[in-house]
């Protein structure tokens, strides 16, 4: 039972190891930072080091996981060797954790971001990582490394002081009692790497509570995030899969493909400022509304408000998940196969939100979730790009009713308004639904309106219409509603009744709905048949309240008569690609396409590939 004991301590204190040396890290990181730290007060920067407990405790259970496999094993041998291989392991833990952080501290200086999978490219050429470096960037380098593994080892002495003492009691018999520890202590230390039972694991998003990006990259664990980093390295270096074009004629073909006289000078709003409130519709397919397909009577409120608003009928979608739709809504920037930018914050900082443009103009932003926004970064997204208020789950009262993914959209809609009432004028709210998401988390009525494929999602919308249709009707009883305009947009699509493979473009299609009195009367009742992109929209309303549209250079005014017509999508190992000429999806690794209407219209396959090239070509750029 001693021994039992003091395993136990041993791997508690292995944890409280970790967490202090990633401190000591922070520490390091301010000091050699320091003016970085401008508009940090003392208080906000000691945050840091609460906000990165879970983050730090989950990177512990990663570095503590073979560790612990050795304590467990020393629980039946009691052996010198078992405890040297024990410092050892530590030892070179401890190595790659102060290099990487060291790389950091160093790189922070010129990156302005934390140490990611890029530094795989330098590496490559290690040489040139040297020659880049000035002296005295290699030097800080080889001092921090140094000083973080010397009070890594002095901590370690000091924990890990006294000998391990066996009971006399033979190997064997301790066996059945190692093997039990490691097993249930091994899935808490599983548990706390995910972060807890709940159903979306810990994000560095978990980390983040400031709108000061450098405060949060102090609070996100290093070695966590360069670890999130190489997955998504290994994960998204698609390079082989992108067409291959001669640099010049691809650009050429872009150049043309938005080259349209510009300037447009409609206005469809009756005011100069109106507040704006965007509703980002979790996984709304257009094959679901039934003002935009065959499918009946599963949206009535929302067909009965299409009419007396501006309705798109064929934007679709970048990608197939929520962090890429609401990165490409807000920053009018199409998607990668398999990659999502709102993932990788030393990319997505150098790309715009409209939300920049509205404060330029007066504007204050706000966003709110009824779940988590850990998922995908997406909370981290918006904090980065200067949202006033970001908001999620943990805003809404423990009293109401909640899913298992987030409150039901009825609560949502009433924190809304309650929160857009003591909200400055003009505003930016936007607040992201998620009853319509698997599970489907809604108060589930008798008899539910739909049965057969894709039920509980069908029935999900019908709720869903429900509660936009109480929540406009509730507007309408406050002040702000004859000044504010209602934009209704989905996130992505999903499977219907109608339409269940991803791998289509009909499959991408979704409702976006411009609505509110300050719509002008041309405008209101129309629809708007332009095949375009969801990262139309960012280039649409900007242009509307006079902003920047430069900003936004992969992004189209939908209101100009002039846009062209087409949109680029991604599936699932694949892309896809959308115009008044047809569509075409491409599959990676069967190399070849899953659908092709262009009939052998060449041109337009060449611009589907100029456009993926030219557009890898700026990401891999930022």
């Amino acid at each position: 039972m001693k021994a039992f004991r003091r395993t136990i301590f041993d791997l508690i204190k292995l944890l409280l190891f970790w967490i202090v040396l990633f401190d000591f890290e922070r520490i390091l990181f301010s000091l050699h930072n320091w003016d970085k730290l401008e508009g940090i007060s003392f208080g906000e920067w000691l945050l840091a080091f609460v906000h990165s407990f879970r983050l730090d405790l989950a990177t512990a259970a990663a570095l503590s996981t073979l560790p612990f496999l050795i304590l467990s094993l020393r629980f039946v041998i009691n052996a010198k060797w078992v405890n040297r291989l024990f410092f050892i392991v530590i030892g070179v833990e401890v190595l790659i954790n102060a290099f990487i952080h060291s790389g950091e501290i160093n790189a922070y200086t010129e990156w302005n971001h934390k140490l990611t999978s890029r530094v795989f490219m330098h590496l490559a050429n290690p040489d040139e990582v040297f020659r880049t470096a000035d002296y005295g960037m290699t030097a800080w380098f080889f001092v921090f490394s140094f000083t973080e593994v010397l009070f890594a080892w002095r901590f370690y002495k000091y924990l890990f002081k006294t000998d391990f003492e066996l009971a006399g009691v033979t190997w064997y018999k301790r066996l059945p009692s190692a093997i039990g520890i490691f097993t249930f202590f091994g899935g808490c230390l599983f548990l706390l790497l995910r972060g807890g039972v709940q159903q979306i694991p810990l994000n560095i998003d978990s980390a983040y509570y400031s709108n000061n990006h450098v405060a949060n990259d102090i609070s996100v664990n290093s070695l966590y995030y360069f670890s999130k980093s190489y997955l998504l390295y290994n994960r998204s270096e698609i390079d082989e899969f992108i067409p291959v074009l001669d640099t010049n004629k691809a650009k050429k073909i872009v150049d043309d493909l938005y080259d349209y006289p510009k300037g447009n000078k409609v206005r469809i709003f009756n005011q100069e400022q109106p507040n704006f409130v965007f509703v980002i519709l979790e996984g709304w397919a257009a094959d679901a509304v039934s003002c935009l397909s065959e499918t009946d009577n599963s949206t009535p409120h929302f067909d009965e408000m299409a009419k007396s608003g501006l309705l798109f009928t064929n934007l679709h979608a970048c990608g197939g998940t929520s962090e890429i739709g609401n990165s490409s809504i807000f920053s009018g920037y199409p998607a990668l196969p398999e990659i999502s930018i709102s993932m990788q914050p030393e990319k997505h900082r150098k790309i715009h939100t409209f939300n920049q443009d509205f404060e330029d103009k007066g504007y204050n932003s706000n966003y709110l979730f009824s779940g988590d926004l850990k998922y995908g970064n997406i909370g981290g997204y918006f904090m980065d790009h200067g949202f006033d208020r970001v908001e999620d789950e943990k805003v809404f009262s423990s009293d109401l009713p909640k899913g298992k993914l987030n409150y039901y959209d009825s609560d949502l809609f009433k924190l809304l308004i309650n929160r857009i009432n003591g909200t400055k004028k003009p505003f930016l709210y936007a607040a992201f639904t998620g009853s319509t998401h698997s599970p489907y988390d809604y108060p589930r009525a008798k008899n539910e309106r739909f049965s057969g494929a894709e039920a509980d999602y069908m029935n999900s919308i019908v709720y869903a219409d429900q509660c936009i249709a109480d929540f406009m009707k509730n507007a309408k009883k406050e002040s702000w509603y004859k000044n504010t305009v209602f934009i209704f947009v989905s996130d992505h699509g999903h499977p219907s009744p109608l339409n269940q493979n991803p791998s289509t473009t009909a499959y991408f299609r979704i409702p976006f709905l411009i609505y509110g009195e300050p719509l002008k009367t041309e405008f209101i009742g129309v629809r708007n048949d332009k095949i375009a992109s969801q990262a139309d929209i960012a280039a649409t309303i900007v242009n509307q309240i006079g902003g920047d549209m430069n900003n936004y250079p992969w992004s189209k005014d939908l209101l100009n008569s002039n846009c062209p017509e087409f949109a680029l999508h991604t599936v699932n190992r694949g892309y896809g690609w959308v115009s008044d000429k047809g569509n075409l999806v491409y599959h990676f690794d069967r190399k070849q396409y899953l659908e092709n209407t262009f009939n052998g219209n060449k041109t337009e396959e060449m611009k589907c590939n100029a456009f993926l090239n030219r557009f890898y070509a700026n990401y891999k750029e930022l």
